[in-house]
C-alpha cells in the first residue's frame, strides 16, 4: 500500500523521504567517499572510472558527471551528501544552491537576503509562481527534466 503523501505537491521541490533515500542509497554513499582526500583525488583523477566502482544506475552517474544538483535529487541525493561533490570542486554551499535555481551566487544570496522566494504562487503544483516547474531555467539538458 502506498503511502499518501500530501507534500509532493510542492512546487520546486524534492522531499528527501524514505522512498528517495532508498533511490539514493549508492549516490549518497558515493557523496559520502569525498569527505577522505584520497578518494576526492581518485575522483577528480579520473571521474567516471571512480563512480563506476559505485552500484549508481548510469543516470545517477550521468547527473554526477553534469554536475546537475537538480538532476541528482531526483534520482535520490540528498543535498548534504551532493555538498561534498560542490566542495570537491571547490564551490562553495551558496554557489551550489545558486546554480540549483538559475541564479548566479549574487543573485541567489541577494534572494535569500530579502527573505527567498515568494510565496504566492508556490504554494502548490498548478500555480504561477517563481518556483512552479515551467519557470525553471536548471536541467533543460537532459531528458529527466521535471516539467
Amino acid at each position: 500500500m502506498a503511502l499518501d503523501k500530501p507534500y509532493m505537491d510542492v512546487p520546486g521541490t524534492i522531499i528527501f523521504d524514505a522512498d528517495q533515500s532508498r533511490k539514493g542509497y549508492w549516490l549518497n554513499q558515493f557523496c559520502m567517499s569525498l569527505m577522505k582526500a584520497e578518494n576526492r583525488e581518485r575522483f577528480k583523477a579520473d571521474e567516471r572510472a571512480y563512480l563506476d566502482e559505485w552500484p549508481m544506475t548510469e543516470e545517477q552517474k550521468q547527473a554526477v558527471l553534469a554536475r546537475d544538483l537538480n538532476w541528482c535529487m531526483r534520482t535520490g541525493g540528498n543535498i548534504y551528501f551532493l555538498a561534498k561533490i560542490g566542495a570537491t570542486d571547490g564551490k562553495s554551499f551558496q554557489q551550489m544552491a545558486g546554480s540549483m535555481t538559475g541564479m548566479t551566487e549574487e543573485e541567489y544570496r541577494n534572494m535569500m537576503i530579502n527573505g527567498g522566494r515568494r510565496v504566492d504562487g508556490n504554494r502548490y503544483v498548478g500555480e504561477d509562481g517563481d518556483a512552479q516547474a515551467h519557470r525553471q531555467p536548471q536541467g533543460a539538458h537532459h531528458p529527466t527534466k521535471a516539467n
